[in-house]
C-alpha cells in the first residue's frame, strides 16, 4: 500500500477544469455509488470528526479500471493549525486490495470548491454578474479557481467581505484573472444586498448572519459549511442539497417550499430554477463519493507514471500470507 501525500498530489498539477469534470461525473452517477450515511462525532469546544465510507464506479476503463472503495476522516480542532485535517484510505472494491493512504486536504478543498462552482452554474440566475464572497480561505479560492475555468469569457464582479487581510491576498491569487474585478465590502449588508449570488465559505457562524430583507430576488445562496443562513430556508424558493442525509436532519427541513438533490436536476428527474426572480438555497458541500471519485483518478494518474509509484513510501501491513487461528 502506497502513501501519498498533499505534495505528490499537487504536483500532478490537476487542472481545476478537470476538478469540475470530475464532480460534475459524481453528482450526474450519484444513484449508481455506494453512499453510507457518514459518522459524525461531537466533541468538546466545537471539535469534530467525521468518518465517510463509500464506493464509487467507473464506465471509462481510462479512468481508474475497477470499482474504487475508501473512507475518508475530517477532523476539526478549533486550537489545531490547521484547524481542519482529512485523511483518506483507498481500497479496489473489486478484490479488497488497500491501494493507499493519502492526504486528503487538497482533494476536499478542490471537490468542495468544484461542487460550489457546479451549484452556481446549474442554479443561478441566467447572466449573473455579481458574486459575493464570504470567507476567503482556501475553499473559496477554489470554488472561484474553477469557476473562472469553466467561464473564462465571463466578466464577473466579485464582491469580498474585508477580513484581516485575506480581501488582498485573495485579490492578489487572482491578478492574472482579467474578467474577474473585485470589490472589497467592509459588513455583511453589503455583501448580501445586490449580488446575484452570495458563496459562503466561512466554517463557523453561531447564529444566522443576514436579515430576509437583504436578499434579492433571483439570488443564489450557497452555504458551503451550511451555517449562517437557516432564516433562508423558510422564505426561499427552492432548496437543494447534495444528499437528503446532509439536510434531513435541520431544523427547517420539513418547512422548505421545494426541495430536491443536485443530481436529479442534472438527470432531468426533478427541475432546478424556472425563472430569474426565485431564491434559491444550494445546500451542496460535497459527499465522500467525490473524495473517492478524486482519490482514486489521482491513483490512477500516478500509477501511469512508474517512476512515480516506484517513489512513493510503501505501507507493508504484514498481512497473514495464509489463513490463522487464534
Amino acid at each position: 500500500m502506497k502513501v501519498i501525500s498533499f505534495d505528490d498530489i499537487k504536483q500532478l498539477n490537476i487542472s481545476p477544469l478537470c476538478c469540475y469534470q470530475w464532480v460534475s461525473e459524481v453528482i450526474s452517477h450519484k444513484r449508481e455509488f455506494y453512499l453510507p450515511a457518514k459518522i459524525h462525532m461531537a466533541m468538546p469546544d466545537d471539535s469534530f470528526c467525521n468518518i465517510m465510507p463509500s464506493i464509487v464506479k467507473f464506465s471509462d476503463d481510462n479512468c481508474a479500471r475497477c470499482t474504487k472503495g475508501g473512507v475518508k476522516v475530517v477532523s476539526r480542532y478549533p486550537k489545531r493549525e490547521p484547524s481542519l485535517d482529512s485523511k483518506l484510505l483507498l481500497f479496489n472494491a473489486d478484490n479488497g486490495e488497500f491501494l493507499a493512504f493519502m492526504d486528503a486536504n487538497w482533494i476536499t478543498a478542490m471537490r468542495t470548491g468544484a461542487v460550489a462552482a457546479h451549484s452556481v452554474l446549474t442554479l443561478a440566475k441566467e447572466r449573473f454578474s455579481t458574486i459575493s464572497i464570504i470567507g476567503l480561505g482556501n475553499t473559496a479560492r477554489a470554488f472561484l479557481l474553477v469557476l473562472a475555468s469553466v467561464i473564462p469569457d465571463r466578466q464577473i464582479t466579485v464582491k469580498l467581505l474585508k477580513y484581516k487581510n485575506q480581501a488582498e491576498l485573495f485579490m492578489e491569487r487572482f491578478s492574472e484573472f482579467h474578467n474577474i474585478h473585485f470589490t472589497v465590502v467592509d459588513n455583511t449588508e453589503a455583501a448580501v444586498r445586490n449580488s446575484d449570488v452570495i458563496v459562503s465559505c466561512a466554517t463557523y457562524f453561531e447564529n444566522d448572519i443576514a436579515k430576509d430583507e437583504w436578499f434579492d430576488e433571483g439570488v443564489l445562496v450557497v452555504p458551503v459549511h451550511t451555517r449562517g443562513f437557516t432564516n433562508c430556508d423558510l422564505f426561499f424558493d427552492k432548496v437543494f442539497a447534495d444528499d437528503t442525509g446532509h439536510v434531513d436532519h435541520f431544523k427547517n427541513f420539513d418547512k422548505f417550499k421545494y426541495y430536491t438533490e443536485m443530481t436529479d436536476v442534472v438527470n432531468g428527474v426533478s427541475v432546478g430554477r424556472e425563472n430569474n426572480n426565485e431564491r434559491i438555497l444550494a445546500y451542496n458541500i460535497g459527499v465522500s463519493i467525490h473524495d473517492i471519485y478524486y482519490a482514486a483518478q489521482i491513483y490512477h494518474m500516478i500509477e501511469l507514471d512508474k517512476n512515480k509509484l516506484d517513489s512513493l513510501t510503501e505501507i507493508d501491513l504484514h498481512e497473514p500470507n495464509n489463513k490463522f487461528w487464534i
